[in-house]
């Protein structure tokens, strides 16, 4: 579940381009909608699903930065005769605390939503966790 939720803001449209927010939303309700009716979620615990896939997409979003193409950077690393070290020591610290200050609100958001679900609901995220998952398994 979180991992298909954090794919919708992985995805790419085309040559690598991020996928607007639209277009996020467009594949963050059809997975909310298929997951729904794996786990015969009500309507609240939909929206709170969605809550969770946005703060997922934000992060992600923070994460690339304002950059177009977020390749760049690591290619930058490497583009002269010697790797540098600094900056990249300076891009890791960059993303860690990007992930350190939005981590809380991505992890309450996942609490919230899962503390939504009822006993029989709970326990089928823990079976697709355990790979008893045949109803979101593709093959």
């Amino acid at each position: 579940m979180l991992g298909g939720l954090t794919a919708c803001g992985h995805r790419h449209t085309q040559a690598g381009e991020p996928l607007s927010a639209e277009q996020y939303a467009q594949k963050r309700d059809k997975l909310v909608d298929r997951v729904a009716g794996r786990l015969d979620l009500s309507e609240d615990q939909k929206k709170r699903l969605g809550t969770l896939g946005d703060k997922l997409y934000e992060q992600r979003t923070a994460l690339i930065g304002a950059s177009k193409d977020p390749r760049s950077e690591l290619k930058g690393l490497v583009a002269g005769d010697k790797f540098d070290a600094t900056r990249a020591q300076a891009l890791i610290t960059e993303k860690t605390t990007l992930l350190q200050t939005r981590s809380p609100e991505v992890l309450a958001a996942l609490a919230d939503f899962y503390n939504s679900l009822n006993p029989t609901q709970q326990q089928k995220v823990r079976d697709h966790l355990d790979g008893r998952h045949g109803w979101w398994h593709r093959g």
